[in-house]
């Protein structure tokens, strides 16, 4: 996400909350720290606005629902207490997540096209620009080193006929998977979207055996968002060399949100988000 984009989406979310125009400051911050509602336990819960607040975060990100007609973030009555929540604490929706992905694959569900226009709305509605799309589970795309040919075929077909509506409204899709960056151009190129980038996960890529570092010089600006975790251990004892990714993030000069779906060794979530986002701060240089 350019910095254009990042400070229009702020601007946005402020003019739909009704906030006064010092809420956000005026130069927004190049970098931003959120985390997934279901890393702090709270998944599909408005509340983990407040919890943010209380871990000293920017935003949330919030999963769309459980696989229904209607996803729960889709209906009015969440939006508004998702806007009154925002108003309140000052934390935003930093972006929405289609996890329902992983049990009934978007490239297969017949409901997957009608899922992509709420979510879409929905993202628009609260503020925020990026939707995580996820294939993992029962929706992975990759067997072995290759795309599963039906079900990238699928996808492709069905992210063509939704990006038209994410461009309209200035939402980006943004792809989570298993797959390298090679193999995710390729889908990118063949719905041939600027509303269609890759949802970087460094643990996910890290664990599959690929150059992560390499990859985000790679994708440049066609990553949208960055997904920060280390498996069971806090960020810096696990696998994942974080120095060389913000190397490569310098590099390309990302501008946008860094969420954390990190686990909670001690049980403690308030206490261990808290340790995983000191770490993202001082890794950056970020002020508290």
């Amino acid at each position: 996400m350019n910095r254009r984009t990042f400070l229009a989406s702020a601007a946005g979310a402020t003019a739909a909350l009704g906030l006064a125009p010092n809420v956000l400051a005026d130069d927004v911050p190049r970098l931003r720290l959120s985390a997934c509602d279901w890393s702090m336990g709270m998944r599909f819960q408005t509340a983990a606005v407040k919890l943010a607040r209380q871990i000293g975060l920017d935003g949330v990100e919030a999963a769309c629902g459980n696989p229904a007609d209607t996803l729960q973030i889709a209906t009015p009555a969440i939006q508004d207490q998702y806007k009154a929540l925002m108003k309140e604490t000052g934390i935003v929706v930093s972006s929405t997540a289609m996890t329902l992905g992983n049990q009934c694959p978007l490239a297969t569900d017949k409901r997957a096209a009608a899922w992509f226009d709420q979510t879409i709305e929905a993202t628009k509605a609260l503020g925020a620009t990026n939707i995580l799309m996820a294939f993992f589970g029962k929706g992975n795309l990759r067997q072995g080193d290759e795309l599963k040919k039906t079900e990238t075929d699928n996808i492709v077909a069905r992210l063509k006929e939704a990006a038209p509506k994410a461009e309209k409204l200035g939402v980006v899709l943004g792809l989570e998977n298993t797959l390298s960056a090679k193999h995710n151009m390729l889908i990118m190129d063949r719905v041939g979207s600027p509303a269609l980038k890759v949802y970087y996960d460094c643990r996910n890529s890290w664990g599959n055996g690929f150059d992560v570092p390499n990859e985000i010089r790679q994708l440049k600006d066609r990553i949208c968002q960055f997904h920060f975790k280390d498996g069971k251990d806090y960020l810096g004892e696990g696998m994942v060399k974080w120095d060389q990714v913000r190397d490569a993030m310098n590099a390309i000069d990302y501008k946008g949100w860094i969420v954390l779906e990190t686990s909670c060794p001690s049980k403690d979530r308030v206490a261990d988000f808290k340790r995983n986002a000191d770490f993202v701060r001082k890794l950056f240089g970020m002020k508290a």
